[in-house]
């Protein structure tokens, strides 16, 4: 190990985090070239391909590493949010048919495809400039989304050459699609109100209807890591590389092969968010269509955060590459790369639960500045395989279970579905409480699920 290990967590979630070997991929990863500071782990931290899920590293340039592993199969996933003019008027019988209506504009499952299709000259346009594209070209969404999504949308250096062909073929007609496993678009409710100036800021009070969808670079994103896990595996002993795990491949960022997956890789976020932005625009139509062309019109978006990223970034006086795989920027206020909008209170950042449970709304606090290179948690984080939360109940009966507690569900997959359980998920109250203690961000709303569409 290069520099030390670092977990945030408490004793309960130590204690389930144990029961896999993300500790161990931990220690992995502190034994990457060029790494600096700590190897860190966010309390929604579980087992993932070479890096943790909730890992995060730095590593500097030039000839610090870049590991495809430490971005992940789904290029930037992450999680937009959308904000109603809404409270009590989704109840009265709109609120099923709402969640009906989304479930059919979104197309939810593993290779499902939608009428979007990009490919060619257009595809190039859309891997270069991510959501900007949709808005100026075919007046998808709007400006103020973009000012209103992390790097607006748009992650600088992205190269379509960079991209194979396999991949562009995967991701082509994927534009606004849901996907499947852990990906869904969920209506919720703002439950409680912790930060009332900041929630103000955000566009949040209590009662109010919001919207959150989770998502990321569909097929294409997943090709690149293929294809770039593939290149630097051969590639590591030209550069006298040695590693403890194969899914550690990595390259020097200043490498051939360093640089040409930072450009792939940037496309691919593009692709991520654009993919976000078209399922934003499709839940406005949707509410147009079900509950008013003004509670559309009113429909605000609140911010866009990745999850599943590396960016070139300045911190503690150094030029660093931020891996952060299932993890979430969290600049603080005062930060030149938040929206003016939002640079008095800090960056938005959501921390998705599960199907049953509670997600909530932070802001990014200094402390994440000083402890870990900007970033917090990206959710509650899996403590159980899915074919172990498909032992402990079927889809049907979490249906079923779900639908008692009130909460409306639309699924194309019972299997897919159990797999989602909400016991096969940490606590999220507990993860939430460790980053605000250790002042990584700070609550801000809770937000309670009224319907899922799932992947």
């Amino acid at each position: 190990m290069r520099v030390p290990a670092r977990v945030f967590a408490d004793e309960v979630l130590l204690e389930a985090i144990r029961g896999d070997r993300s500790l161990e991929q931990l220690q992995n990863v502190a034994t990457l070239p060029g790494i600096v500071g700590a190897a860190l782990a966010m309390p929604d931290i579980h087992q993932g391909y070479g890096f943790p899920v909730g890992g995060v590293a730095a590593t500097e340039l030039p000839d610090g590493v870049v590991s495809p592993g430490g971005v992940g199969y789904d290029i930037n996933c992450g999680v937009r949010l959308l904000a109603l003019p809404l409270e009590a008027e989704l109840e009265g019988g709109r609120l099923e048919p709402f969640v009906h209506e989304l479930s059919r504009a979104l197309p939810a499952g593993a290779g499902k495809r939608s009428e979007l299709r990009f490919e060619g000259d257009d595809l190039d346009r859309l891997l270069v400039e991510g959501p900007g594209f949709l808005v100026r070209e075919h007046g998808i969404g709007t400006e103020e989304d973009l000012e209103r999504t992390e790097s607006r949308g748009c992650l600088p250096g992205a190269d379509p050459a960079a991209v194979s062909d396999r991949a562009r073929l995967r991701g082509a007609g994927q534009v606004g699609t849901i996907g499947s496993g852990n990906h869904f678009v969920e209506v919720q409710r703002v439950d409680r109100v912790f930060d009332e100036p900041t929630a103000e800021v955000f566009g949040l009070r209590e009662g109010q209807v919001t919207v959150l969808i989770h998502s990321g670079s569909r097929g294409l994103g997943h090709q690149v890591c293929t294809d770039y896990v593939r290149e630097m595996d051969a590639a590591i002993r030209r550069y006298g590389i040695v590693l403890p795990d194969r899914q550690l491949a990595c390259a020097p960022l200043s490498s051939r092969e360093g640089q040409a997956y930072l450009a792939a890789m940037a496309a691919a976020a593009n692709f991520a968010f654009a993919n976000r932005h078209a399922m934003a625009h499709r839940v406005r139509l949707t509410v147009a269509r079900v509950l008013g062309a003004t509670t559309a019109t009113g429909t605000r978006q609140v911010y866009d955060v990745a999850h599943n990223v590396a960016k070139i970034e300045e911190h503690v006086g150094r030029t660093v590459c931020v891996h952060r795989k299932g993890a979430t920027r969290a600049f603080p206020a005062g930060s030149p790369d938040i929206p003016a909008t939002y640079r008095a209170v800090g960056q938005p950042v959501f921390v998705p639960g599960s199907m049953g449970t509670a997600s909530y709304v932070l802001a990014g606090e200094p402390g994440a500045m000083q402890l870990s290179f900007g970033t917090t948690c990206h959710g509650a984080g899996r403590r159980m395989s899915r074919t172990g939360a498909r032992r402990e109940i079927g889809g049907a009966e979490l249906r079923r279970r779900l639908e008692a507690d009130g909460i409306v569900v639309r699924c194309p997959s019972n299997k897919g579905l159990a797999e989602e359980a909400p016991f096969a998920y940490k606590d999220v109250e507990r993860v939430v409480d460790v980053v605000a203690t250790a002042t990584l961000a700070r609550r801000v709303a809770r937000l309670r699920p009224l319907g899922v569409v799932k992947g």
